[in-house]
């Protein structure tokens, strides 16, 4: 062989077996390249393997019957185009759809105007689905919740926390095998434009932070994207709030409430905790808890909190107002209470929860400030007190107390009542200036409550 030809076969044979030798010494390269590669492109959960669906769709399920009227927690929920779609071969396991959402329109409109129709929902089976959503989704992971109305009663203190929120907890914790369950990350108003589902105090957005500090609320926008999308999204598990839906429970002409439904489910009764101790800890300071503060409630006096709105509308009449701060003072000097009378207008957000977090018995006319009972400790003394104009009765608050714990009376001046009655009443003057209280039948039901 010419030396040439030596010469360059010698030099091939060096070079790769610098290659194969560089290959030794950095196995993993390769292999870490090839792992990211797998995991990316890999879909968990969705890829369906149930043997009853004749496509790649996976089940749309209701898990564990987490769902009343105008609350439903779906897994495996499908969006096109700014439809619904749930996909099962079983579709008679699915509530009717107008118990889950509405046309979302002004909800003064006739009842038939809201129904809801195929633009808004469908249910459909797997066979359908090739042609309606194709086989290439878009999937979003972890819980989202869809508030699928317009956004009259959102910018409500009362309706965000005490409906929207506090019927969706009751409803998603049914759905939990342990360990509660989670706030999500993600609320989507598709019918709201910009921050016009925030309230006018401003408490309704910050709370939403407190409780879960990384949240995104997304707005009608970002539901347009998705239609603009042109693709089918599927949503991991996502719950569909909605107030007409919830009014279409059989006892809601009784109730006029939307949560009225969400009480035939029976999550633990303590469910409501652990949202209201995360949300405490994020507000007040990690060493914020509700355990620790029940064990030294027998070292210290009761809080008893009136919450007046003295200069309002829908108010005492002054000289009752006068005599109540009178006799829930003696209380005070008896040694058997601390007395707070806030103005809580002149309150950060922070102070005012922070008093609801410590109050035993809570004090007020029929009112938006009745709402901070939510973060009041459930005890068997804690108490909320709602003063109406005689016969008058709306089961706002009552619903509240029910849900989180709290022994309700309400009072019709010198006399009280601690089972709702019947119906809704709200009778002339509801809304007063005048309303009448007598301030010795109040000391005495609390008086009653600490003695327990």
């Amino acid at each position: 062989m010419p030396r040439t030809r030596k010469s360059v076969t010698a030099i091939l044979v060096f070079f790769v077996a610098c290659f194969v030798f560089l290959g030794f010494l950095n196995p993993a390269s390769n292999s870490f390249r090839s792992a990211n590669f797998q995991h990316s492109t890999d879909v968990p959960a969705f890829r369906s393997d149930d043997k009853n669906l004749s496509t790649n769709y996976k089940s749309t399920t209701i898990p564990r019957g987490a769902h009343a009227y105008g609350f439903t927690i779906f897994d495996n929920l499908y969006l096109r185009n700014g439809t619904l779609f749930a996909v099962s071969s079983d579709l008679s396991k699915f509530p009717p759809r107008e118990t889950i959402l509405s046309a979302p329109l002004e909800l003064g409109l006739p009842p038939d105007a809201l129904m809801p129709r195929d633009e808004h929902m469908r249910f459909i089976d797997p066979e359908e689905g090739k042609d309606l959503l194709g086989s290439d989704f878009i999937y979003i992971e972890d819980t989202t919740v869809i508030v699928y109305e317009n956004p009259t009663f959102m910018r409500h203190y009362y309706h965000w926390w005490g409906e929207i929120i506090l019927g969706f907890w009751r409803v998603y914790q049914c759905a939990r095998v342990s360990t509660p369950l989670p706030f999500p990350k993600r609320f989507l108003l598709p019918f709201v434009d910009g921050g016009k589902w925030r309230d006018d105090p401003g408490i309704n957005g910050p709370l939403m932070r407190a409780v879960q500090p990384a949240i995104s609320i997304e707005t009608s926008d970002q539901w347009k994207d998705f239609y603009d999308l042109d693709r089918t999204i599927v949503f991991n598990r996502v719950a569909i709030i909605n107030r007409p839906a919830a009014h279409r429970y059989p006892l809601s002409h009784k109730y006029n409430k939307m949560i009225t439904s969400t009480l035939e489910l029976h999550p633990d009764n303590a469910f409501w905790e652990p949202l209201q101790t995360t949300l405490l800890q994020n507000l007040l300071g990690s060493e914020f808890s509700f355990s620790s503060r029940r064990a030294i409630s027998n070292d210290i006096k009761p809080v008893v909190t009136y919450i007046s709105r003295q200069g309002g509308r829908r108010s005492l009449a002054d000289q009752d107002h006068e005599e109540l701060v009178h006799r829930l003072s003696e209380l005070q000097k008896e040694g058997l209470c601390q007395l707070e009378i806030p103005k809580m207008q002149e309150l950060s957000l922070k102070e005012q929860i922070e008093l609801a977090s410590k109050t035993t018995i809570m004090i007020g006319v029929h009112g938006n400030g009745l709402t901070h009972q939510l973060w009041m400790p459930s005890t068997p003394r804690s108490t909320v007190i709602e003063i109406f104009i005689p016969e008058g009765y709306l089961f706002d608050y009552e619903f509240l107390s029910r849900n989180v714990g709290h022994q309700h009376y309400a009072v019709w001046n010198d006399t009280y009542i601690t089972t709702a009655p019947d119906k809704q009443n709200a009778p002339p003057n509801f809304q007063g200036k005048n309303i009448p209280v007598h301030g010795p039948i109040v000391a005495e039901i609390i008086r009653h409550r600490l003695a327990v």
